[in-house]
């Protein structure tokens, strides 16, 4: 970072340290991204890095690490027709006129070097974003509505930095959020994604603070109406609170290292908000899922973790017991997948935690998971583990390619998770040419001839 500043220094331009960099250092932070602000154009800044990239419109030129630099002409910027992007961008003047357009006063300081060998400069703060800062207050510049209608997500990135600070929001900030929180409907999935994952993987706070601020805001209804729609749903649980207050716990008891697993745990009980009946939630995790599915979909994840988190609030509703046989285990394992069980046993014990309950001694989920372990070094849990392939099958049994031999590997398969003795080939042959035997003879009822029955087609 120095040496980019000392670069553009040498060349004859101004520049200087500025927004979120310079709030880190000041509250005692190492800052994860570098952000300077210069008089020089993109070409001169380009020109001056080797590996440089410009590919915008405002004047943001990245220079490649380590660390990387984001190097940004001095800017103005006007006609936010979409509360997003500035219809019209002007290279600036003045260090001062580019602060004047930041959103909040705590990222609205820059630090000007004067002797960068003694790390020595002059802090510019037309805002008193230090002052704020230091008082805990988290305060728009300028004029708060007119910040917010020309970015509407400055709202949600107002919640973050309250919650991350420990900040108050300053009344006519909260007040015009409160105001405007309906245009945060115009704004595009990804960018409230990538905000709800920051929130998630922050260590500062937990989520929890961040969701309650936003539906104290008028926000959450707006971005995320399928988890606001848990608030007064009640629960039957140890702790106190309904639905919403159960999901914010539960995601609060997942790593923060892990924002999808905790947007899980966030999620996990979505189904509630409509599958209430006799004080029971009958089939709330299947319901959950399909309103996860479309919450993801909506905020653009990728398809990866829509399966991820989906997979997991659909099997969180699992009922072990320690009479399950060691089938029953390893079909446990071969439904939920051997990739996602520490996910699932992570979500049980967010659950747990946020309902105030435990797993019974002896015969819950640790009895379980040490039967999994078991399990996963041993019997085949998956096709492709048997002692024989499709190929083979159909060479051995004369058999056409088609569905009909996946299902027969499919009846192998349950076959073997019932016996692991069974799997080899000599044994697997055997018995496909038993079930192939055993078929109906369609001429018997004059019904067309059906397909394999080893397993009902889903």
């Amino acid at each position: 970072m120095a040496s980019v500043l000392r670069t553009l220094h040498r060349a004859g331009h101004e520049a200087a340290l500025v927004g979120g960099s310079v709030r880190d250092l000041l509250s005692g932070e190492q800052p994860i991204d570098w952000d300077v602000a210069t008089s020089a154009v993109p070409e001169q800044t380009t020109a001056l890095f080797a590996g440089s990239v410009w590919e915008n419109r405002f004047g943001t030129v990245t220079v490649p690490g380590p660390p990387r630099v984001e190097v940004t002409t001095y800017r103005s910027e006007s006609g936010y027709a979409d509360r997003r992007r500035p219809a019209h961008v002007r290279w600036g003047r003045s260090l001062r006129d580019d602060l004047s357009r930041r959103d909040f006063t705590i990222n609205a300081i820059a630090w000007v070097p004067v002797d960068l060998a003694r790390r020595r400069g002059l802090l510019i703060d037309p805002y008193d974003g230090r002052r704020d800062l230091r008082e805990r207050v988290l305060r728009a510049v300028g004029t708060p509505a007119r910040r917010f209608d020309e970015d509407a997500l400055r709202m949600l990135r107002a919640v973050r930095f309250a919650t991350r600070f420990g900040m108050r929001l300053e009344p006519q900030t909260e007040e015009a959020i409160r105001h405007l929180a309906p245009t945060a409907a115009t704004l595009s999935g990804e960018r409230v994604r990538d905000e709800i994952l920051r929130i998630l993987g922050s260590r500062a706070a937990p989520p929890s603070r961040a969701f309650l601020l936003m539906e104290h805001l008028g926000l959450l209804r707006v971005l995320l109406p399928e988890l606001a729609a848990l608030r007064g749903v009640p629960q039957g649980k140890v702790l106190p609170g309904d639905a919403l207050d159960h999901s914010l716990r539960a995601a609060d008891a997942l790593p923060p290292d892990d924002p999808i697993l905790r947007l899980t745990g966030l999620l996990h009980d979505l189904g509630k908000a409509t599958t209430l009946a006799d004080c029971h939630f009958i089939g709330h995790e299947r319901v959950g899922a399909d309103l996860a599915s479309v919450l993801m979909h909506r905020l653009r994840f990728a398809q990866s973790q829509v399966e991820r988190v989906t997979d997991l609030v659909g099997e969180h509703m699992f009922a072990y017991s320690p009479e399950w046989t060691d089938a029953a285990v390893r079909r446990f394992i071969r439904r939920v997948g051997a990739g996602r069980l520490d996910d699932l046993f992570a979500l049980r014990r967010a659950d747990n935690a946020a309902s105030g309950v435990a797993e019974p001694a002896g015969a819950g989920v640790p009895q379980l998971m040490a039967r999994v372990q078991r399990e996963l070094g041993g019997a085949p849990l998956e096709q492709r583990q048997l002692a024989i392939d499709g190929n083979e099958l159909m060479a051995a049994l004369d058999l056409p390619p088609g569905p009909d031999v996946g299902r027969l590997l499919a009846a192998l398969l349950e076959a073997v998770l019932d016996e692991p003795a069974r799997n080899r080939p000599d044994e697997l042959l055997a018995l496909a040419r038993r079930l192939l035997e055993e078929r109906p003879d369609p001429r018997a009822s004059g019904a067309r001839r059906p397909r394999i029955g080893v397993l009902p087609e889903t």
